[in-house]
């Protein structure tokens, strides 16, 4: 049976934000010749109260056809944001209703947030003693209302495994993206990424708020550099190199990156290399000496570093994860 995602709306919500489950999540399918084209995915929506209207942040309501019950038969509870959370941004606590909702809700279901979606899953205890994100303009405000919480308010999304949570808006695409990759592989997050036109990969860690992120009329950027070194990541790329291809300075450049990117190029060449083993470990039986050339690390030791650091496992191990879950 495919995953059941639960998309909670609550009253003041984005529909943007309400979306993004059903478009992300609901394009996913079977890659593997068992399991072509199949649904990977179900994804429902459903309200805290019973059927019916659901207010949003524009000049239309939404209705919503699944009570709070639906959260009982959910694998995945997804909390988009709202503007109108109440107590529960300004005290911290959830209302009866959404205290009511949440006991539907089985043990070991993993949850999602998205931008200030956080605030419920925090009043709710879920995020105590645990890492977590929001949208920038609410960290402060957030950390201050939940001390307990260990608030990062620069980056995109954090996993910590059976809770996740998001900044806004786009980064929302980012973690659903990620919980794609992160449950059926590279392969078929990028199939989604393809077929929703949004880029298949922005790493987590990746800063939030980025100086410059649509370059100023006749303003010269890093893309061609950037799409330079995505063409050549087996081979060894210095920073001198990729500025060359901008005929731009060392120094000019790496800010310059870093401003449209939001991370140093080093660390954004690291990203690419280590995506493409994850692509080459899913999807290929070359040796890890192989993997390792073809991704730009070198040897099977600085493989295994990096994964390590990234993902918190070795090549071998990533590789047998994938496999097993397609035997």
């Amino acid at each position: 049976m495919p995953h059941r995602i639960a998309v909670l709306a609550l009253d003041g919500l984005l529909p943007f934000e309400l979306g993004i489950p059903q478009r992300i999540f609901g394009l996913s399918r079977g890659s593997e010749p068992r399991d072509k084209g199949r649904r990977l995915y179900e994804v429902v929506t459903c309200s805290v109260r019973p059927p019916g209207p659901v207010r949003t942040d524009a000049d239309f309501t939404i209705s919503v056809e699944r009570g709070p019950e639906t959260l009982a038969t959910a694998d995945t509870v997804v909390i988009p944001s709202s503007y109108e959370l109440g107590p529960v941004y300004t005290e911290g606590r959830l209302t009866d209703e959404l205290a009511a909702a949440f006991a539907h809700i089985r043990p070991g279901t993993r949850m999602v947030s998205i931008c200030t979606g956080s605030y419920v899953l925090a009043a709710a205890g879920y995020l105590d003693g645990r890492p977590a994100t929001t949208h920038w303009s609410s960290a402060d405000h957030f950390q201050q209302l939940f001390p307990e919480v260990r608030v990062d308010p620069d980056v995109l999304f954090i996993d910590d495994g059976d809770v996740l949570t998001s900044a806004g808006v786009a980064a929302g695409i980012d973690l659903c993206l990620h919980i794609v990759r992160r449950d059926h592989g590279t392969a078929v997050a990028n199939d989604v990424a393809r077929r929703a036109v949004v880029p298949p990969h922005r790493d987590g860690g990746q800063a939030q708020y980025i100086q410059r992120p649509v370059p100023e009329t006749q303003f010269a950027t890093t893309t061609s550099a950037r799409t330079w070194a995505l063409g050549r990541l087996e081979r060894p790329i210095l920073l001198r190199d990729m500025a060359q291809q901008e005929s731009m300075s060392v120094r000019t450049f790496t800010r310059r990156f870093r401003e449209e990117v939001g991370v140093s190029p080093v660390q954004w060449l690291t990203r690419q290399r280590v995506e493409r083993a994850r692509q080459l470990l899913e999807s290929t039986d070359l040796s890890i000496d192989q993997v390792a050339r073809d991704a730009g690390f070198g040897t099977p030791t600085s493989l295994r570093q990096h994964l390590q650091a990234a993902l918190g496992v070795s090549p071998t191990v990533y590789r047998r994860t994938f496999r097993a879950g397609r035997a």
